[in-house]
């Protein structure tokens, strides 16, 4: 009777691993990849990846409503600050759909590493993000061109970590 009562209960967390989104059955590894490429305004500036010479870029997909997301957010100010003179940034990329939602919250919370509002959610699906917060460390190449995967994260981070910085310290050591 035990028994089967374990089976039942294991069957059913194997049916919900399996039915969640982010389980992502078969889908293959994010690292080594080809980054898709898109515009948005560096410093009031139109830019793209591909553009920034040499950079290691920490792109986080998020969302205003978004509990995780919002308490990354203060780690992420503070990863961009570091990395900055590394030759590194952050770049945060929001499907907010509402543009004032959007504004109020970048306002409200002091966030100082550049974003980009993608509404249409068309740059996180050219990834494969359905799941936020999600962050890709990115690289790319001295003198520009399509940017690599490095990593692909899922779910919120404590970018404070030592591991984390040290991990971009290497990449962007690499990067000169």
């Amino acid at each position: 009777m035990v028994l089967s009562g374990v089976a039942l209960i294991g069957a059913f967390v194997l049916l919900l691993v399996f039915a969640s989104p982010s389980y992502r059955q078969g889908e293959p590894g994010a690292a080594g990849r080809k980054a898709p490429e898109f515009s948005f305004l560096l410093d009031g500036k139109p830019t793209s990846l591909g553009a920034l010479d040499g950079k290691v870029i920490v792109l986080n997909f998020w969302a205003t409503w978004c509990p995780p997301c919002v308490d990354e957010m203060p780690s992420l100010n503070r990863l961009h600050a570091k990395l900055a003179p590394m030759g590194g940034m952050v770049l945060g990329v929001s499907v907010d759909e509402d543009a004032a939602a959007y504004e109020n919250f970048l306002r409200e919370y002091g966030i100082r590493f550049p974003n980009h509002r993608d509404p249409a959610k068309e740059i996180s699906q050219a990834y494969g993000s359905v799941m936020y917060p999600e962050t890709y460390i990115l690289t790319v190449p001295k003198g520009g061109g399509t940017p690599t995967i490095q990593r692909k994260i899922i779910g919120p981070q404590d970018w404070d970590r030592p591991e984390w910085i040290d991990y971009l310290k290497e990449l962007a050591s690499k990067q000169k």
